[in-house]
């Protein structure tokens, strides 16, 4: 589902030296697996996230999603790949405040292959608990269901892969725990590859499968981060 070889990112630092934050050798992750990376804040892990998904562009190195190679694709195929294929779920949840929950939702499904469905956001939304508050504006929510909508954002096209960075950063204990469970259940029941990157030991607890970021990222170790 998903292969990384080589893939590196450089940014320059405010001395004007150049800083390398990501140099990811070989990485892979099966269809439907589920994997955890711990990462301290600052080694890179969601510049990683970004090169995957092509929301930054990578210095050198190969992306594959589904064996299609993202950095060989201009930038509107890229985002239509993105679109099909890809769920993210942010830390900040990046929801527009001026839009509905429902209209986030289909908002995002606008640019996947089944159009803005109505009926399946509505099923998504009510799948994670939200069917209730569709006319509702982000600001009207908690924190933990502004995570939910962002989780039904994520996976309303059916991706293939969801990349989730810190999903549970801004949520307490308990609605950390539920919105886990919720986009491994989610995940498992469309069959997508989920991965997850966090700090956070509870978290991170939860998933069988589990890596330390700076085993993967040679520039983590390089720096000592």
């Amino acid at each position: 589902m998903l292969s990384v070889q080589n893939l590196t990112k450089s940014f320059v630092s405010p001395e004007g030296g150049t800083v390398a934050i990501v140099d990811v050798r070989d990485f892979a992750l099966g269809t439907g697996e589920q994997l955890a990376l711990r990462g301290e804040s600052g080694s890179g892990k969601t510049t990683f996230l970004h090169l995957i998904a092509g929301i930054l562009a990578a210095d050198g190195g190969s992306v594959r999603i589904d064996g299609v190679e993202m950095t060989a694709l201009s930038e509107p195929r890229r985002d239509r790949l993105r679109a099909e294929k890809l769920g993210y779920i942010f830390q900040t949840f990046n929801l527009l405040q001026g839009y509905t929950v429902l209209e986030n939702v289909l908002l995002g499904m606008s640019f996947g292959p089944r159009g803005a469905d109505r009926r399946h956001a509505r099923e998504i939304l009510a799948r994670v608990g939200l069917g209730h508050r569709l006319n509702h504006f982000p600001h009207q929510l908690s924190t933990g269901q502004q995570q939910r909508v962002a989780v039904a954002r994520a996976l309303s096209n059916h991706p293939k892969l969801v990349l989730a960075d810190e999903p549970t950063g801004n949520l307490d204990r308990k609605h950390a725990r539920d919105a886990l469970l919720l986009i491994r259940e989610v995940c498992r029941e469309q069959g997508a590859a989920l991965l997850f990157v966090s700090h956070d030991e509870e978290a991170l607890a939860q998933f069988e499968v589990r890596r330390d970021f700076a085993e993967v990222n040679q520039a983590t170790r390089e720096a000592g981060r």
